[in-house]
Parts: structure tokens; sequence; C-alpha cells
């Protein structure tokens, strides 16, 4: 197989997979009280997976009034693409309205499946395969999701409503290989855990995001953790 084929086979593998808990989205989207419209136009516009899911987590939680939290959760998980597009404008290459049509498609799985490959050609092409990929694999099971959604009622049910916090896990997982990553994970938690029973939906996100600011810049822990399957310092691997 050549490097070309790998490449797009690892990102249909990666779209497919990734496109799948759209459905879950379209569902919980419009049992939240949005309309399939509405829903439609949330994938389309704003596509990145953790904030839409934030977002009607939080307008589920408090209705209207939490529509500013909602707002402000969306974004702030939003922001880790900027991070991302300043990775891959070099990758991507082009004149300005390249890059502004890349924007769209910078997102966790692109990037990761982009920055994996080891020639510059290769990674423009896992960028665009998965990046576009998703973003019509995405709409098409939101779409699904939502007219589902109106037949199947309410998403509990289904167990639907665990669908966010296991995709979240779901792409939060593979990045716990260093210590540092793992007490920002915990600490962030562990306070909009505790925060959630006290304060107004959304706000809890907030600042656990503080947190894991502070945890990140006084780089706490920041030791690397020993790859799985591999022993650490204290002693041999026990296996199970």
């Amino acid at each position: 197989m050549t490097a070309e084929r790998e490449v797009w086979r690892e990102s249909l593998g990666v779209v497919f997979a990734t496109s799948a808990y759209g459905i879950s989205f379209g569902a919980l989207a419009v049992a939240s009280g949005l309309d399939v419209w509405q829903t439609c136009v949330l994938s389309l516009l704003m596509f990145t997976g953790g904030s839409q899911f934030a977002f009607v987590g939080v307008f589920t939680a408090g209705g209207l009034a939490a529509l500013p939290s909602a707002i402000a959760s969306a974004a702030l998980l939003g922001v880790r693409n900027v991070a991302y597009g300043m990775r891959m404008s070099p990758i991507v290459g082009g004149g300005p309205a390249r890059k502004a049509a890349a924007a769209h498609f910078t997102i966790d799985e692109s990037t990761a499946v982009a920055i994996s490959q080891s020639e510059p050609r290769l990674r423009r092409i896992g960028f665009w395969v998965t990046g576009i990929g998703i973003f019509v694999g995405w709409n098409i099971t939101t779409l699904i999701g939502a007219l589902v959604g109106d037949v199947l009622g309410d998403p509990k049910t289904w167990g639907l409503d665990a669908a966010a916090a296991a995709a979240f896990l779901a792409l939060l997982w593979p990045r716990l290989r260093q210590r540092q990553a793992i007490a920002v994970g915990i600490a962030a938690a562990v306070v909009a855990a505790a925060l959630t029973p006290l304060l107004m939906p959304g706000l809890p996100v907030l600042v656990a995001a503080v947190v894991a600011i502070v945890v990140g810049w006084f780089n706490w822990m920041g030791r690397p953790a020993p790859p799985v399957g591999e022993p650490s310092d204290a002693g041999p691997e026990v296996t199970a």
C-alpha cells in the first residue's frame, strides 16, 4: 500500500468514527427544544463537536436564561481551534482565501491526522480529507439524528443523554500521556463537579477552565508519565 493510500485509509476511518455520533447531537439538540433547521445550522456554522454538545447541554439545563452561559461555554471550548490554526497554517499553505477555507475544517481530528504524517504532501492530504469528510458526514448524521429525535422523543430513554460525556472522554483519553495533562483533567473535573450544584449551568465549566489554565501555567506534575505498557520508576509493571 502506498503512503498516500494509507493516509486516505486513516483519514476515512476517522471520518466514519467521528461522524457516527453526530446522530446523538442531532437527537439531543431537538430534545433540548431546538428545531431541526436550527440544529442543522449549528452543525453547518459552528462545526466543532465539543462546542456544540456544550451549547446544547447548558441550554437544555437552563433554557433561555442560560443562553449566555451556553454561548460562553461553546466559545471557550472552540478557542483550542485557534491554536490548531497556528499549527496548521504552514502545512495548508496557499494564500488568504485557502487559509480562510481551511479554518472551517481545522478541528481536533483533521489536525491530529495531518501532524501524524511524515511529509508535507501527506499532511495536506490528511488534513483536507479528514476535515471535509467529517464536515459532510457530521452534517448528514446531525440531520438524521434530528429527524429521528422527533420520532423517538426523550433521548434518555435510549441512553443518548450520555453521548456527549462519552464523546468528550473518547477525545480526551488518548491525550492523557503526561502527568501534566492528567493533573489538569482531574483538577478541572473535580472543580466542575463540586460547583455544579451551586452555580447556574455553564459557569462550573468556565471556572474549571480557569483552574485548568492555572494548573497548566505552573506546569505542576509536568514530568512525562511512562507510556502504557511500560514500567514506571516506582517499580516493575504489574499485569492483571
